[in-house]
């Protein structure tokens, strides 16, 4: 009787054990971290102590599945952005009026994004080739969970880009993406405008790896 006893318990045990374990690796499963991975790129061969005015023109989102609301994507952008280069002495000025940087952004929450999803917006290419093609592969997402920001901000005489940021984010609760949204953003911006060392090291980057060419567009 006491061998069947401890055998009953032994084996009631090791069933609880395996529950535990099941629902450890549940929670791995539908509870993943919140991780941000977020690239800086910059053309170094830029002067950026001439930029002193910028003009917000928005963006476009290619929101599938995990919806969030445009209006606020770009408003939000929109609040991040400027404080960041308001904070770094600029001026925020309309685009009529101008303004040294134009500030432009691109949303993607979709699975299965093609160049497409880049075509010219604003009046300006999408920077999706050359050198500016060495920081990222495609411009995508992995899963309808995961959204993509990317923010670029342009010379405007020159019509090319000067400094962009690149987010990728999972989107496990919609009211709080936006507080990891901001802190990386603000991050992000403690490098702008990059320094001289910065500069040097993204020259020898460039000089290792030769620019990609320009991905084909589709009409």
């Amino acid at each position: 009787m006491a061998g069947q006893a401890r055998r009953a318990h032994d084996k009631k045990r090791t069933s609880s054990r395996g529950v535990v374990i099941i629902l450890f690796l549940i929670s791995l499963m539908v509870s993943p971290q919140a991780r941000a991975k977020t690239n800086v790129d910059f053309n170094p061969n830029l002067d950026f102590t001439k930029y002193k005015t910028f003009a917000y023109i928005g963006g476009v989102e290619h929101l599938v599945m995990m919806q969030l609301d445009p209006s606020e994507i770009r408003n939000r952008v929109h609040e991040m952005v400027a404080r960041e280069l308001i904070n770094h002495e600029m001026k925020e000025v309309k685009r009529d009026e101008n303004p040294d940087l134009a500030v432009r952004y691109f949303a993607n929450s979709n699975t299965n994004v093609n160049s497409s999803a880049t075509l010219d917006w604003g009046g300006f290419d999408p920077f999706i080739g050359n050198y500016w093609g060495y920081s990222y592969e495609v411009w995508t997402t992995r899963t309808t969970r995961e959204g993509s920001l990317m923010i670029d901000l342009i010379d405007v005489k020159r019509k090319d880009l000067a400094w962009r940021v690149y987010l990728e984010q999972k989107i496990l609760h919609q009211d709080k993406v936006w507080e990891k949204v901001n802190e990386e953003i603000t991050k992000s911006f403690e490098s702008y405008p990059p320094a001289e060392k910065e500069k040097e090291e993204k020259r020898k980057e460039r000089a290792e790896h030769p620019p990609k060419p320009e991905k084909p567009t589709f009409q």
